[in-house]
């Protein structure tokens, strides 16, 4: 399994509005569309105003249909807008787990 680790600077306060929007809104979206949600952070300390999400994948070319499918949604082109000048900047990486990783780490975790 992949992980691909989100990770969004906001704009300075911009936190409980894209919180709010993503969970009134965006993370149903979102989750039909791309299935495995590992986890959903934002910071606490350390870099402040950002957000972290996981999302667990079979393989590079699962990742890449799901991504597709929704960017193709019209309710998450609809959506986007309402995050969309909230997010200064974003990384993204994919990670794979360690075998003897709590999360990940065997072939039973499956998206």
């Amino acid at each position: 399994m992949l992980y691909e680790v989100r990770t969004y600077q906001l704009k300075n306060g911009g936190v409980p509005a894209y919180l709010q929007a993503i969970g009134d809104e965006g993370i149903a979206i979102q989750q039909r569309h791309l299935g495995h949600l590992v986890a959903y952070f934002h910071s606490e300390i350390g870099p402040l105003n950002e957000i972290v999400h996981i999302w667990g994948y079979a393989s590079l070319d699962d990742r890449q249909a799901r991504r597709a499918a929704l960017a193709a949604d019209p309710q998450w082109q609809a959506f986007l807008p309402k995050i969309r000048d909230l997010i200064v900047s974003g990384n993204n990486k994919i990670m794979r787990a360690a075998a003897f990783s709590p999360v990940g780490g065997t072939s039973n975790d499956k998206p």
